[in-house]
């Protein structure tokens, strides 16, 4: 096997994991299972230390906070009286934050008024109730998205570690 197949898995693992990093906080790409998917394919790489064991734990936690990460939006959205459409809204706000020349803040920000225009749009005659639920419309994506960076970021120390032990 030529040295520059090991070298191509490695770069390839860190871009797979880079790109489920950001998939961590666009709703169109599914983040953790990218990322881990950049695991395994350093798994075959001769630069790694990586074993099985690592690969089950990483795939369960993985498979845990990517169910999560459909169930606790909706979940927080209706406990706080919201509305599907808070959900939608949630998604759009950050779809349309991401387009905004202040990316950060448009990713905090512009899902919470998402949610509450689209609670509105679905219900104008109550605002204190457009509020809450968009409050927890808000606060559901905020535990999706910040679960799923969280794990990204875990599987690139992963890799980096298992690199720098294999390399030293």
């Amino acid at each position: 096997m030529s040295a520059v197949f090991p070298v191509f898995l490695i770069v390839a693992a860190f871009v797979l994991i880079a790109v489920g990093f950001i998939g961590a906080f666009l709703p169109a790409l599914p983040g953790p299972p990218i990322s881990w998917a950049g695991l395994l394919v350093a798994f075959f790489s001769s630069s790694s230390t990586l074993h099985v064991p690592t690969l089950v734990v990483t795939a369960v936690v993985m498979v845990a906070v990517t169910v999560a990460d459909y169930v606790f939006p909706p979940m927080m959205t209706a406990k706080n009286g919201g509305t599907k459409m808070g959900s939608i809204g949630s998604t759009v706000g950050l779809v349309a934050g991401i387009i905004l020349p202040i990316p950060m803040l448009g990713v905090i920000v512009c899902p919470f008024i998402g949610a509450l225009v689209f609670e509105l749009i679905h219900d104008s005659s109550d605002t204190k109730r457009a509020l809450k639920a968009a409050w927890g419309a808000f606060l559901g994506f905020l535990l999706g998205t910040g679960m799923k960076a969280i794990v990204c970021s875990a599987f690139a120390w992963v890799l980096i570690l298992n690199l720098l032990k294999g390399w030293f």
